[in-house]
C-alpha cells in the first residue's frame, strides 16, 4: 500500500466521517468529537482537517439543499472514499499490532 499520511486529529475527524455515513457535517462532527473526548474541539480545525482530507482523497463533499433554518445557508456533507476506508483500515491494523505487543503487566 502506498504510504499515505494521517495525523491523530484527522483520523479522529475520518472515523466520525465514516459512523455517519452520508450524514457527517462540521457541526455534527463537531459534537461528536466534543462527546467522545469530553473536551472543547475548535470548529475550524475540523474544516482544515476535512478540507486536507479531501484533498488526500480521503473524503468527497457535496452541499444539501438550502434551508431555512439555516438562513438560506447549505450543509456541506463529507462521505468517506475507498481510499480513506483502506487508509482507515491500515491505521487499525497497524495500532493493533502494536497494542498486541505489550506484555502482561501487572501494577497489582
Amino acid at each position: 500500500m502506498i504510504e499515505h499520511s494521517l495525523g491523530e486529529f484527522e483520523e479522529l475527524v475520518l472515523l466520525v466521517v465514516a459512523a455517519n455515513h452520508t450524514k457527517a457535517y462540521g457541526v455534527l462532527i463537531l459534537e461528536n468529537l466534543e462527546e467522545k473526548l469530553n473536551k472543547k474541539v475548535n470548529i475550524s480545525a475540523i474544516h482544515v482537517a476535512l478540507k486536507r482530507m479531501e484533498n488526500k482523497g480521503f473524503v468527497i463533499s457535496k452541499f444539501g439543499g438550502i434551508t431555512k433554518e439555516r438562513g438560506g445557508r447549505r450543509k456541506k456533507f463529507y462521505n468517506i472514499t475507498a481510499l480513506g476506508k483502506k487508509v482507515l483500515d491500515h491505521q487499525y491494523a497497524l495500532r493493533t499490532s502494536i497494542y498486541k505487543q505489550i506484555p502482561e503487566i501487572s501494577f497489582g
